[in-house]
């Protein structure tokens, strides 16, 4: 039976080739990841408003539940899910030849059918849905698949690949999908679902994904002037060449095979070990073999009881560099490597150019960097006993210390007396590999699988925490909009009529209240929202008609008794107190016969105060559509008294000088590039912060759309700071943020010493 590929599995990744891929493999690996990563950002973004609108439109209650199900779960999942899809696309290419993403539906194909029963219906189900979008994406991109397997071939001939095996295959990206569902804490209604949704919205998705990967293929010159896929009849089972040859400690002193001439490299996984040593001697007249030229030298199982001793010993240093604690942990007189072979001394001198990257890394706390440091020789012992440690992106020991800085990169000092559990774990995994390490590089792998559970079971809580968190946010800010259009709308009540207190009280009270519940609940744009404002209107308008005329007492005594209604129903509706409702009304209803005497007995009078709004002529109360012009044009003029008021009386205040007074105070504008890094900032990201005096690692939890707040969080969950994109720009600018580069920080270390090597060449 073909292996169970579908789980993703950040402990366990062994069964990977240990040849090199070769690079424009890796440049198109790379590029394939950030175009996919970017796929699934907007496929997630969008997911969110579907599946709501679809739980809107549901026709039962049970649909209901699953669909809130299902986005409950892709919220939580986001960022896991993600990972999970680009690992296992990862693997397909670093397992090139290898790695088979068989559907579960060829497995049952295989198995007696008399065990058929066996099989879940749920997970017949969830197959079938599988199956459906793998052949939507073939038969929309079938040109573009074969395109790609084609230029595969040419690059590696040494496999004829079948096109479920090709990286980019359906099969891959579905299968990745599936195994990142497993892991949805919901059942199969709402599994569906998201495989439904995902049906939906990720098969036009992969349009450029696609183009992108034969265009870079092109670019790279391979094949560029095919335009067609050969015809024939697509391979459906690979029939493999010779394996690649195996590039442990004999074989890695040889010349690298399969490598282009001169093609350019952007990152250290393209360099084999024979190609890295190439480089470490570069200009020298002898070629590399210097060392251990003459006298006795150390052979590598000498070198690695040499090293056993200074691991557990208390002569290792992890502050001096590692070159320096091996030379002198060696029984020579030598201050130099020259008593170990030449190839070992290779290795101590990349891995110690390795180290000092991370070592002086700022992306790391001290605490966390110093104990990453205590593994130098645990790591040079896995170098020298398997040289693919360079070149293969998935060794258990190159992915336990990115995990391990990964983990530490958030990590703050706790108060005296505090229990710390991260620093405790990575603690834990250091000790062990000190104290237990000989040439087992088993070891690393349990190490990996045990940390990476304990940082699942950590992230899990943490995205809890951090959810709670952007949905109070969230609600906080929906309820500040909400109240600012309630106090803009009124404020227009207020500037055009003469209220009396009751109506003060009246809408700094229960009216405003009102408001806000409509526009959260409806919306500024609702018809709700529109008759809530017009009420407010129209209560004021009963107190104070004006212009008055012949026939506005009659229409007051016509109008009140409707107004006076929908007020109480509106104030019943937020379930205002009953007993201050009805005494708000009795004051009402005094303050109504207060004017229907006044207008008794004063009669049609013309209005001698300049009124607000001169487009009211009748004698009606307003209109919704009058009231949405006199709400919007009266707020410009509110702004322009408040101006005025600020000046001493006996002057004149000019519009210009009113807007030069009001900029002085400002400070210096901010350059457009810090702006530019601020709206860079993606919820994750990682950034040191100045707060209370102190410099605490945060994350971006969360960006709040409705007042545009970047709330950053430490480790931990809790609420640190919370800014608008103004102050993350000026913070920025000052130094009082800086951004830290969560990446692998092998692959950064590795990529920062070839560079220097490649420089010192040119040089």
């Amino acid at each position: 039976m073909a292996q169970d590929n579908r789980v993703v599995s950040i402990g366990k990744q062994g069964g990977a080739d240990r040849h090199s891929l070769p690079s424009v493999l890796v440049r198109l690996r790379d590029a394939s990841g950030r175009s996919m990563r970017d796929v699934l950002s907007d496929l997630f973004d969008r997911a969110d408003d579907v599946l709501f609108n679809m739980a809107d439109k549901a026709g039962t209650n049970h649909d209901q539940t699953a669909y809130f199900d299902a986005m409950r779960e892709l919220r939580l999942r986001r960022k896991s899910m993600s990972l999970s899809i680009l690992q296992y696309m990862g693997r397909a290419f670093n397992e090139l030849g290898r790695f088979d993403p068989r559907p579960a539906s060829d497995e049952i194909s295989e198995v007696d059918q008399d065990s058929l029963s066996l099989v879940g219906h749920d997970e017949v189900e969830q197959q079938v849905a599988i199956d459906n979008l793998i052949n939507k994406l073939r038969n929309r991109h079938r040109q573009a698949i074969r395109l790609l397997l084609t230029r595969f071939e040419h690059v590696c001939p040494e496999y004829r690949l079948a096109e479920r095996q090709m990286p980019l295959s359906p099969e891959v990206i579905c299968s990745g999908l599936a195994g990142a569902c497993e892991d949805l804490d919901i059942d199969i209604r709402a599994r569906l679902v998201v495989l439904k949704l995902f049906d939906r919205l990720l098969v036009t998705g992969l349009d450029q994904l696609y183009r992108d990967a034969n265009d870079l293929l092109v670019r790279e010159n391979i094949l560029p002037e095919m335009k067609e896929a050969p015809t024939g009849q697509p391979r459906q089972s690979a029939t493999r060449g010779a394996p690649p040859p195996r590039r442990g400690p004999a074989a890695s002193e040889g010349p690298s095979s399969g490598e282009g001439g001169g093609a350019p490299v952007s990152s250290g996984s393209d360099y084999s070990f024979s190609e890295l040593t190439s480089l470490l001697h570069q200009g020298e007249a002898s070629g590399p073999g210097a060392a251990g030229g003459a006298g006795m030298t150390l052979g590598t199982e000498d070198l690695m009881q040499y090293l056993a001793a200074l691991q557990t010993g208390e002569s290792g240093d992890s502050k001096r560099p590692l070159a320096q604690q091996v030379a002198q942990a060696l029984p020579g007189q030598s201050s130099g490597l020259d008593e170990v072979q030449q190839v070992d001394a290779d290795v101590i001198n990349l891995v110690t150019m390795l180290f000092d990257f991370i070592l002086e890394d700022r992306q790391l706390p001290d605490a966390i960097k110093a104990l990453i440091g205590r593994l130098q020789i645990p790591v040079l012992k896995v170098a020298l006993v398997d040289r693919s440690f360079f070149n293969r992106g998935g060794h258990p020991a190159r992915r336990l210390l990115n995990e391990l800085a990964m983990a530490g990169i958030g990590w703050n000092p706790r108060a005296e007396g505090q229990r710390d559990p991260l620093r405790e774990k990575i603690e834990s995994v250091v000790e062990r590999l000190v104290n237990e390490f000989t040439d087992n590089v088993e070891l690393f792998s349990e190490l990996l699988e045990e940390f990476t559970h304990f940082m699942d079971l950590d992230r899990r809580r943490r995205e809890l925490v951090e959810q709670r968190l952007r949905d109070a946010e969230e609600g906080r800010a929906r309820q500040e909009r909400a109240r600012q259009q309630a106090e803009d709308a009124l404020q227009s009540v207020r500037e055009q009529y003469r209220l009396p207190d009751v109506l003060i009280r009246l809408l700094d009270g229960p009216l405003i209240k009102v408001l806000e519940f409509v526009a959260l609940r409806d919306g500024e744009d609702s018809e709700a929202w529109d008759e809530s404002v017009a009420l407010a209107n129209r209560v004021a308008w009963s107190v104070d008609p004006r212009p008055v005329e012949s026939g506005t007492r009659d229409q007051l005594l016509r109008e009140i008794p409707g107004i006076v209604d929908q007020l109480r129903n509106s104030l019943h509706g937020i379930s205002w107190d009953p007993f201050e409702c009805d005494a708000l009304i009795r004051d009402l209803e005094l303050a109504h016969v207060d004017t229907l005497q006044r207008l008794e007995v004063e009669g049609p009078v013309d209005d001698v105060e300049p009124d607000p709004v001169e487009d009211l002529t009748e004698v009606a109360p307003p209109t919704l559509e009058a009231q949405q012009v006199s709400s919007e044009a009266t707020v410009p003029e509110a702004s322009r008294e408040s101006e005025d008021a600020s000046a001493p009386k006996g002057t004149t205040v000019a519009p210009d000088a009113a807007a030069d007074d009001a900029s002085e105070p400002e400070a210096p504008a901010i350059d457009a590039h810090w702006y530019d890094q601020a709206r860079s900032l993606r919820v994750g990201s990682w950034v040191e912060l100045e707060h209370e005096g102190q410099r605490l690692r945060c994350k971006l939890a969360a960006i709040i759309r409705a007042t545009g707040k970047y709330i950053f969080v430490n480790r931990n969950g809790a609420k640190v700071s919370e800014s608008g994109i103004d102050g993350v720009a000026e913070s920025l600018a000052n130094g009082d943020i800086s951004m830290l580069d969560d990446g692998l920080i092998f692959d950064r270390a590795l990529e920062s010493v070839i560079g220097n090597l490649r420089q010192n060449r040119r040089d």
